[in-house]
């Protein structure tokens, strides 16, 4: 069944598809500002969908489902926090991040930190450049290992054959195309994703829903609780918060902030964040239905076995679907690897290219040189991301959650207080962003008790408070800082 010639046609088809959109996107992508941000031009649609995409990745089709096959219901803590956070993030940081970063006239984040605070050392610029790089390498490694377990599944590939081969697939239509080919794919693959979220446990349960519940307390009555471990343990405090605590990392993630700087006009955010809330809710109820459905099918069919629960989803399509349709379905797999992975790569690119080469290295870079150092650098950054892969012990779900962590923590904070504390200094931005992403860095290398919380959340305190503290006792922002707010809030009730 994996090796099928209907699959293997499928998944031909729809590589060739996105990277027909990507040599599309390169012959439109003339500078820097199309590369890295399509020229502000999305619409609702592609920046709601995109934005979805791109942050939900691999993890939502074999993560998610996986961590729902083996807890139960516990699940519901983690993908009700994600939901709240997705829409806490386009209800607070979407209208201002476009403003301001009109406003600054900037392409990155970094790029944007800098010159909010008008930072002529360009330390912030730096600094935040190289926390993008560090966890971005971990993120983009969870695309990778995903590509690797479904190429493995669908294919019978070898392992390490398999995630080059993924990798290759992502690094094609990103390195021409840029933020046009990464954004208009997207919206494919956000479609794609939440039909066959949507369709695969449905079929499996052949619409028998009431069922459900029954199945499941027949296998492990602590399935259904959302208060008690699969095993009957009552959930502490800390693992509670820590499963909700993700909704937190929205405020901080370079690659979903972009989408809000490269929307076509404010309006079209309030109308995006519609769109994108549902669009999260829908694919969060059928990503966590996959894994309990899976639980039952496996339970049940008697001599199914299935050694990682990260792989229930492509375990239900394949045995449940014609090869034609189960080809389709499991390019949604690989589509929401590759939404994901050349968002992240991108950002990276851009990183190195806006705010290393251009700051640091050549100042007087053309618009042309700075996007071919970009396409460089989405080359070098996957090599490496490409080695972090290679163990086929690697989780999804943990690569992303080390990431997910540093970027909430690092650029959450600095993000939120930026856009709406005057008084927010660069002294203060910059202590943020370092304490949030060091204290990430340490806090996963400890254990017991309170350090089994998830580190996001100690990141995110550490940082507001340093942001706070640090801007208040060095003294206010210098007049071109106040200046620049002003300008900034005359702005934001203008495009209203």
């Amino acid at each position: 069944m994996g090796n099928s010639f209907a699959i293997t046609t499928t998944f031909i088809a729809y590589l060739i598809l996105m990277l027909a959109i990507g040599v599309i996107a390169y012959q439109r992508t003339k500078n820097s500002t199309d590369y890295f941000l399509g020229g502000r031009s999305l619409g609702p649609w592609p920046a709601a969908l995109s934005a979805g995409a791109s942050d939900m990745s691999g993890w939502l089709l074999l993560g998610l489902p996986g961590y729902a096959y083996a807890a139960g219901i516990e699940a519901f803590w983690l993908a009700g926090g994600l939901l709240v956070g997705t829409w806490a993030n386009w209800l607070i940081n979407a209208k201002r991040l476009r403003t301001y970063s009109i406003t600054t006239d900037a392409l990155t984040i970094p790029e944007f930190f800098s010159r909010r605070f008008n930072d002529n050392s360009k330390m912030i610029q730096t600094i935040s450049a190289f926390f993008i790089l560090l966890f971005f390498l971990f993120y983009t490694s969870s695309g990778l290992v995903a590509g690797g377990k479904l190429f493995e599944t669908v294919f019978g590939l070898d392992y390490t054959v398999a995630v080059i081969i993924g990798t290759i697939c992502v690094v094609s239509y990103t390195m021409f195309g840029g933020f046009l080919a990464v954004s208009w794919t997207d919206l494919v693959q956000g479609l794609l994703m939440a039909a066959a979220l949507m369709i695969v446990p449905i079929a499996a349960m052949q619409g028998d829903f009431g069922d459900l519940s029954s199945k499941l307390e027949a296998i492990n009555p602590q399935l259904l609780t959302l208060w008690n471990d699969s095993k009957g343990e009552p959930l502490s405090a800390v693992a509670i918060i820590s499963l909700v605590a993700w909704g937190l990392g929205y405020f901080g993630q370079p690659h979903i902030l972009a989408r809000f700087k490269a929307t076509r006009s404010n309006k079209d955010l309030t109308t995006a964040r519609r769109i994108a809330v549902v669009w999260t809710g829908l694919s969060m109820v059928g990503a966590l239905l996959v894994g309990l459905v899976g639980l039952i099918y496996v339970t049940n069919s008697g001599g199914v076995s299935l050694d990682d629960g990260e792989k229930i989803f492509m375990l239900l399509v394949n045995a449940m679907f014609h090869p034609v349709v189960a080809g389709i379905l499991l390019a949604a797999i690989l589509a929401a690897i590759m939404s994901t992975a050349d968002s992240q790569l991108l950002v990276s690119s851009s990183a190195l290219a806006e705010d290393f080469y251009k700051q640091v290295y050549k100042k007087d870079a053309t618009t042309e040189e700075v996007v071919t150092v970009g396409r460089v650098a989405v080359v070098a950054i996957s090599i490496v991301a490409l080695f972090l892969a290679m163990t086929p012990d690697s989780t999804v779900l943990g690569l992303v959650s080390y990431a997910w962590a540093g970027f909430g923590a690092a650029f959450g904070p600095a993000m939120v207080l930026s856009l709406y504390w005057s008084r927010m200094n660069r002294n203060g931005a910059l202590a943020g962003i370092i304490v949030g992403g060091v204290t990430i860095v340490v806090w996963k290398q400890l254990s017991g008790g309170l350090f089994d919380m998830y580190e996001i959340v100690p990141g995110i305190i550490f940082s507001a408070l340093a942001i706070v503290v640090v801007s208040l006792i060095t003294g206010e922002p210098d007049e071109t800082v106040k200046a620049q707010h002003e300008k900034f809030k005359k702005q934001l009730v203008e495009l209203e």
